[in-house]
């Protein structure tokens, strides 16, 4: 082969072009062979090459091991093509390490008294973070906004651990914590999580004021197309009344509790997006078993989430939701308030008020330990398209139709007859309305609800419902 000749910078975040021509090398990024017949230099786009160095320029506290395992596989590139698509690749796994606040990559020709004529070297060009950062955002929760305020320390030891403290600061709960994080070399997805928490919320539907302390250690990591997270938990929580018109059945479980318990999460994602998405399909399956490692609140508690998206004809796109949980007291002693589900509003079944239907006392709601909910959602473009290929492109109008319900159950007497209590009384409601995505952060909807199926004690909306929020059915 003849003597390469190429400097390449490579700065897009976005996906390498598969083919030679269309990688827009110009002709000033190409060192201008001197004039000889022999040897006839040329730029090798599809020849054998091979990746001699791998240089990491910038690095100040972070431990070049780490590096290794996610920059080794430039190594295996044959062509210059690889080698450009394996160095972006290379890039990624860098900046997703959160210790980088930019990261190039050149690729140049060997050099030296052992270069090869076909011999690359491959540099990345990284600068780090501070060692402290702060950051003040706004958060949008299920019908809730806060205030955040942060404090990161990326990379402490020098292998992508950080540190965070947070404060949030909201219109129904205050929250500060510090966490730790730490991943395993090599294998970002796999990593431990330390959590040290206190947390206060309001929950006006039940006239109730919940205060938790608490601590918690979680391990995640990937198998096959799922990601799994192990966790245990130790919450010492306070519950008391926020009125002095709380009923009895409130005041009854006010005082305090220690939970202790250990939960297992498993999540397959392949939606194109988490707020609004067009295509793919989630499941999420998740455990939770209190009372075998202390505490004494006792329970199994299970709950599900999937949902599919499928892009119709005109740019429209089809949606279906169902949601479901169960919780099974364990001994004589019955389920908190704190743990049950609740159900109703415009994150879930629109046209009811905030969790605001099932079991309820003087007008208090007090969850349930059972309860499913399905949703079937028609997003359309705008009429007209306004401002299409612009602001208008994140707004969709939406047909919806909801269902659910929310019960206790007597586990005395089988699954038939829970199955059975689960399909009386369905609520359910239909509308349409419209949907602003705000970017990938969270969506805002304003619809027109008409509930349908209201038994005595549920609050309804019936008209127009504002609802903000990251996860809706």
């Amino acid at each position: 082969y003849g003597t390469i000749s190429l400097k390449l910078r490579l700065l897009s975040l976005d996906p390498l072009p598969m083919h030679g021509p269309e990688l827009g090398v110009q002709a000033d990024d190409i060192d201008a062979p001197e004039m000889e017949q022999e040897p006839k230099q040329e730029v090798l786009e599809n020849k054998d090459v091979v990746v001699q160095r791998v240089h990491i320029d910038g690095l100040g506290r972070t431990k070049e091991d780490l590096l290794t395992y996610e920059i080794s596989d430039v190594f295996q590139a044959k062509n210059l093509i690889d080698v450009m698509r394996k160095s972006h690749e290379a890039r990624q796994k860098l900046l997703r390490l959160g210790i980088f606040r930019k990261v190039e990559v050149v690729i140049d020709t060997s050099r030296g008294e052992d270069a090869l004529p076909n011999g690359l070297d491959v540099t990345f060009e990284v600068t780090e973070l501070r060692r402290m950062t702060g950051s003040y955002n706004t958060m949008v929760g299920n019908n809730e906004g806060s205030m955040v305020l942060g404090l990161k320390l990326p990379n402490v030891l020098g292998r992508a651990e950080k540190l965070t403290f947070q404060f949030s600061y909201g219109t129904k709960e205050t929250s500060y914590g510090l966490s730790v994080f730490k991943p395993q070399p090599g294998n970002f997805e796999r990593n431990i999580t330390l959590n040290a928490y206190k947390v206060t919320g309001q929950f006006p539907w039940s006239s109730l004021r919940e205060t938790d302390r608490g601590i918690s250690a979680e391990l995640s990591f990937p198998v096959w197309k799922t990601s799994q997270t192990l966790k245990w938990e130790g919450v010492w929580r306070e519950l008391g009344c926020l009125a002095r018109t709380a009923s009895f059945s409130i005041r009854e479980e006010s005082g305090h509790s220690l939970k202790s318990s250990l939960s297992h999460a498993m999540v397959i994602d392949t939606r194109n997006s988490s707020i609004l998405p067009r295509k793919g399909g989630l499941l999420k399956i998740h455990q939770e078993l209190a009372g075998y490692t202390g505490g004494d609140a006792s329970f199994l508690k299970e709950d599900f989430e999937i949902q599919l998206n499928k892009t119709l004809f005109w740019d429209s796109v089809l949606s279906a939701s169902l949601w479901g949980g169960l919780l099974l007291p364990i001994g004589d002693k019955p389920t908190s308030i704190a743990d049950r589900f609740y159900l109703g509003g415009p994150t879930s079944i629109r046209g009811f008020s905030m969790y605001s239907m099932g079991p309820q006392s003087e007008g208090d709601y007090l969850g349930g330990e059972a309860y499913w909910a399905g949703g079937l959602h028609l997003y359309t473009p705008l009429p007209f398209r306004p401002g299409m290929g612009g602001f208008g492109d994140l707004f969709r109008t939406h047909f919806f139709l909801n269902a659910g319900n929310l019960c206790n159950l007597n586990y005395g007497e089988g699954p038939q007859a829970h199955l059975k209590k689960l399909a009386e009384c369905i609520r359910w409601s239909y509308g349409l309305g419209i949907v602003l995505r705000l970017g990938n952060i969270a969506r805002l909807e304003l619809n027109y609800c008409i509930p349908m199926g209201v038994q005595s004690g549920d609050r309804i909306c019936d008209g127009v419902q504002f609802g903000a929020g990251i996860r809706f059915l």
